[in-house]
């Protein structure tokens, strides 16, 4: 008995192993076709005063979420070929009711077909934009290097706009000279223009930033390029509303005491051991684009090794709850200062979007820098 009873559940396993093999589409089709056999026994075993024939419709109005326009018209034409089936068995096919239910059912599997074709034509161009998105996403916004100078890096962008991968958030990483500079800035807006103004703010600052000039210098350089931008694409509707927020920053490979400069943008959180969190003192310039200054400020605070440094774009600290409250960042962040970047930012996503209910109204940049002892291999 117990042999036996294993080879049926051998036989079992085997059958859910082949279900499980078999494409999604080929697997879902199962169930239209099934629905399609119910619905004509069942009609066949019924007195001739009942029809379920046209709930056959049901099958090919189904097949477009998960198949093609062909598969979708063969369903069709089983549905069609099963409602002929019933009509002959209750009376042939000559009364008017079985004509006109046939008739209904093959025009409205034609109009099922079609809307397939019209589907499957607007998912191409989709895939289409989203592989052009994808291509623009890697020449504007080059991932960050995990390792570089003394630094581990994670980062975690969160788009808000639907299929979109990047808009107005941005961030960027390259080595100077015996250092690493780091920007992270906000512009203005969504969309196509956004996007525009933040690869001009990228390209300034990769352009600039390995020279050897202080990060006030370097400020002053990328606030030029924003206001002469604002200034040859700027309307009358938007004049004074092309601007971006900007913190860069400066970590020595042998000096504790990193520099910053913020251009209206919000504060990092710097993570100890102990689950201690501290937020450095800034003295925040105006966002770049707003006016011409050269009265940017240079602020230091020490970074020690085990140290974290934690960079954020304010769609993090402005996503709200069901309820209107914005996510507390230095509390929940609290929980996670010993793990690693990469964990930080796993626990970071999932417990945003948690907050936000799973859609941001807001771009949403992070960037973790953690401080090791010494310069990293893969720098």
């Amino acid at each position: 008995m117990t042999r036996a009873g294993g080879t049926r559940t051998g036989a079992g396993a085997g059958v859910l192993r082949r279900l499980r093999s078999w494409p999604s589409g080929q697997a879902l089709l199962l169930f239209p076709v099934l629905l399609i056999v119910v619905i004509t026994v069942v009609d066949l075993r019924t007195p001739d005063s009942v029809h379920l024939g046209p709930a056959l419709v049901i099958a090919p109005a189904l097949t477009p979420s998960f198949a093609g326009p062909r598969t979708t018209g063969l369903v069709g034409a089983l549905a069609v070929t099963a409602q002929v089936v019933i009509g002959v068995v209750h009376g042939g096919l000559s009364t008017m009711n079985h004509i006109l239910q046939i008739v209904v059912l093959a025009v409205l599997s034609v109009l099922v077909v079609l809307y397939s074709v019209v589907r499957e034509r607007r998912q191409a161009q989709l895939a289409q934009v989203r592989t052009v998105a994808e291509a623009a996403q890697q020449v504007l916004m080059w991932p960050l290097p995990e390792c570089i100078g003394p630094l581990r890096i994670a980062s975690l962008y969160l788009a808000a706009e639907d299929e979109a991968q990047i808009g107005g958030d941005l961030y960027a990483a390259t080595r100077s000279e015996g250092g690493v500079r780091v920007l992270i800035g906000d512009v203005r807006g969504k969309g196509l223009p956004a996007i525009g103004e933040a690869a001009l703010l990228l390209w300034a600052f990769r352009e600039s930033a390995h020279r050897p000039v202080e990060l006030t210098e370097l400020a002053a350089t990328l606030d030029a390029s924003v206001s002469r931008y604002a200034a040859e694409l700027e309307t009358p509707e938007d004049l004074g509303e092309r601007f971006a927020t900007a913190l860069l920053v400066e970590i020595p490979d042998q000096d504790r005491l990193t520099r910053l400069t913020s251009c209206g943008h919000p504060p990092p959180l710097l993570l100890g051991p102990g689950h201690t969190v501290s937020v450095p003192s800034l003295r925040p310039s105006p966002p770049l684009g707003v006016h011409r200054s050269s009265e940017h400020t240079l602020d230091a605070f020490p970074f020690a090794p085990g140290d974290t440094l934690l960079l954020y774009t304010d769609g993090v600290v402005e996503a709200r709850d069901d309820q209107g409250r914005f996510y507390p960042l230095a509390e929940r962040v609290a929980r996670w200062t010993d793990e690693t970047p990469e964990a930080l930012m796993h626990h970071l996503r999932r417990d945003l979007l948690a907050h936000a209910g799973g859609r941001l109204d807001d771009d949403a940049a992070l960037i973790a820098l953690h401080r090791t002892a010494r310069p990293l291999a893969r720098s």
